[in-house]
């Protein structure tokens, strides 16, 4: 899952080794990288930073160094400076270093997001770099689509099996009538399965499967036989083992490479890796997969925006290469290949979610903390918070889209 920008950045060249190795202790053990005191005086450009910064959050309710659970609170004076020349990473990176704190960084990046301040500031040339990077490459090529595989969902089956509910689901749940994680993501995945009407015996393609929590339910409960793909080892491997006597395959390939029928097809939390220059290839392939009369469910994560760029932060730290889609670029991409015939936007029950898995994070942390550091563990709590406050403002959706390729006869009915 990824968030929108929150202010122009400048792009870093991501470390070979990814999140694998981010965070993790070296061998002198676990602290926090501190970063060289800028050099300045009381009357130079420092303060000027902190006067911007200051009077920029004042507009979403937002004090620095106040004492409200939302309040920006340096630990450092070249913070303001920092974040301004750098951006959303320089916002970021700093958190991550402990440079700055907040109680609530959810109801931080919620007024911050809800007051529009990522529109405020001007874009630098820095930022402008990293926006053409994303217009005029590829960035999910064949070559690079297995990046995020090695550089996060790679991180260790085991850290996921605390975040995550009993399912390993790491999608959005829905919440409308549950109670806790498990019941939210079960209630998800069975409405998947309702919305594709599927029957017992029927073959259904997962096109980034993950650890296989959609597949081993659908199996489970609705007598389907599934197959799966993915571009993350761990993930197969775990999901092999999870589903030992369900009719239930794992591949390890790239979907691009996917060539045969299917009753029903699903993408759950994958789109959102696939990039805009692949959209078409991407629909084409389902297409192509899927049987007359049968049904596509994309659930993906989206935004409001088609010319934003993603975040600077998260494309180095969380999510290398990602890419949320709009709607007009879904409805462009799918043009002659599919009918739409169902929308439903359950963004705000992402909020939730994150939360819930920000909970259960902090509550393994003494667990985690044997093996990560301090810094990534500041570094996930923002990515976790960060993006429950952009889902909270609402500049990120959550869309379930089902397709037929030409047309329900009669009319689809999305099942209540």
């Amino acid at each position: 899952m990824l968030m929108p920008e929150i202010v122009a950045g400048r792009r870093f060249d991501m470390s070979q080794q990814g999140l694998r190795e981010h965070g993790r202790h070296p061998a002198g053990g676990p602290g926090i990288r501190r970063t060289p005191e800028a050099a300045r005086s009381d009357q130079g450009p420092l303060k000027g930073a902190l006067g911007i910064m200051t009077e920029l959050l004042a507009k979403a309710d937002v004090r620095v160094n106040g004492d409200r659970p939302w309040d920006l609170v340096l630990k450092r004076d070249d913070v303001p400076e920092r974040v301004l020349a750098c951006g959303s990473l320089g916002l970021g990176e700093s958190y991550m270093d402990g440079h700055w704190t907040a109680e609530r960084l959810d109801e931080l990046f919620t007024r911050v997001l809800g007051a529009r301040l990522d529109r405020e500031v001007a874009r630098s040339v820095r930022f402008a770099l990293h926006f053409l990077r994303h217009r005029l490459f590829n960035l999910q090529n064949g070559r690079r689509a297995w990046q995020v595989g090695e550089a996060h969902y790679d991180l260790g089956n085991d850290f996921y099996e605390k975040m995550l509910d009993r399912r390993m689901t790491y999608t959005c749940g829905y919440w409308e009538n549950a109670s806790g994680l498990d019941e939210a993501q079960e209630a998800k995945l069975d409405m998947i399965c309702r919305k594709l009407e599927l029957k017992p015996g029927q073959r259904v393609l997962d096109i980034g499967c993950g650890w296989g929590s959609f597949m081993q339910f659908a199996a489970e409960h609705y007598g389907v036989e599934c197959v799966g793909v993915t571009v993350s080892r761990s993930q197969a491997a775990y999901g092999r083992e999870r589903c030992k006597g369900l009719p239930v395959e794992f591949r390890l390939m790239d979907y691009r490479k996917v060539d045969e029928p299917f009753d029903h097809i699903a993408s759950v939390g994958m789109f959102e890796h696939v990039g805009h220059k692949n959209h078409r290839s991407f629909f084409e392939v389902a297409r192509r997969c899927l049987r007359d009369g049968g049904l596509f469910l994309l659930h993906t994560i989206g935004k409001t925006r088609r010319n934003s760029t993603p975040d600077p932060w998260l494309d180095r730290y969380i999510f290398p290469n990602g890419d949320l889609p709009s709607m007009g670029q879904i409805a462009e991409a799918v043009e002659d290949l599919f009918v739409i015939e169902d929308v439903h936007n359950f963004g705000a029950d992402y909020d939730r979610t994150l939360m819930a898995w920000n909970e259960r994070f902090q509550a393994a942390w003494p667990e985690f903390s044997r093996e990560f550091d301090e810094r990534f563990k500041r570094m996930w709590e923002y990515y976790l918070q960060a993006c429950a406050g952009a889902f909270r403002a609402r500049k990120v959706q959550l869309w379930q889209i089902v397709l037929s390729p030409e047309g329900v006869p009669g009319g689809y009915r999305r099942p209540l």
